[in-house]
């Protein structure tokens, strides 16, 4: 009879190399798949880092902000609205072309638009006061000053300005700001950040001819 105690050893040894070939392989396909999906979630994670920095800081300060005056069937309101606005120290270009405002007073809610949107709602019209570089719309200095004009309504008169295509007139929101009225505005730029500012028109506005809101 033959000895078949060493090619039983022998396959024994082949089995268990074809084992942890496998076992290497798994392990191979296994660590690419985690290196793969570690890459992406830090891709995910500074995406969202960045995101989020830039909402924090590409932000509009509201400053100033100022209503002019006429009269209505004997009754004095406010026709159009001008806000001041600023970058947020430490913020990058805010283009205002991009900025999208919600208008929220008496008589309703509004979507904003700059006037150079075809978008169907009612627009903002942008005008430098301080504008070194004549970067107009674009905010790119914190030096940088704009007032946003809304109109606010057919009367006491439709606001025109002076834009860099020509005199363009300002679409109202609906009606004009009486006595008392209370205004909150919604500035969202690009990158997401928002800025809120409300305020009110003065309790009387008799022989005014502008006011500070």
């Amino acid at each position: 009879m033959f000895d078949t105690r060493e090619t039983e050893s022998g396959q024994v040894g082949i089995g268990t190399l074809i084992v942890f070939i496998a076992m290497v392989l798994v392990a191979a396909i296994a660590a690419g798949v985690l290196i793969n999906t570690a890459g992406f979630l830090q891709t995910k994670s500074e995406q969202t880092g960045q995101q989020s920095s830039q909402q924090a800081t590409n932000r509009i300060d509201i400053a100033p902000k100022s209503g002019y005056v006429g009269a209505v069937d004997g009754e004095e309101v406010v026709g159009y609205v001008n806000i001041t606005v600023q970058t947020n120290p430490g913020a990058e270009n805010v283009d205002l072309r991009n900025v999208t405002i919600r208008w929220l007073d008496d008589s309703g809610a509004y979507r904003i638009s700059h006037y150079s949107v075809d978008s169907g709602d009612a627009d903002f019209s942008v005008t430098p006061l301080k504008d070194a570089d004549d970067s107009l719309p674009v905010l790119n200095d914190e030096d940088d000053r704009f007032i946003l004009t809304f109109d606010t309504g057919e009367a006491p008169y439709n606001v025109t300005v002076n834009t860099d295509s020509g005199e363009e007139n300002v679409d109202e929101t609906d009606e004009p700001l009486t006595e008392g009225s209370t205004v909150s505005v919604e500035l969202t730029t690009k990158a997401g950040a928002t800025t809120t500012a409300s305020f009110s028109v003065p309790e009387t506005l008799s022989g005014e001819t502008a006011v500070r809101l």
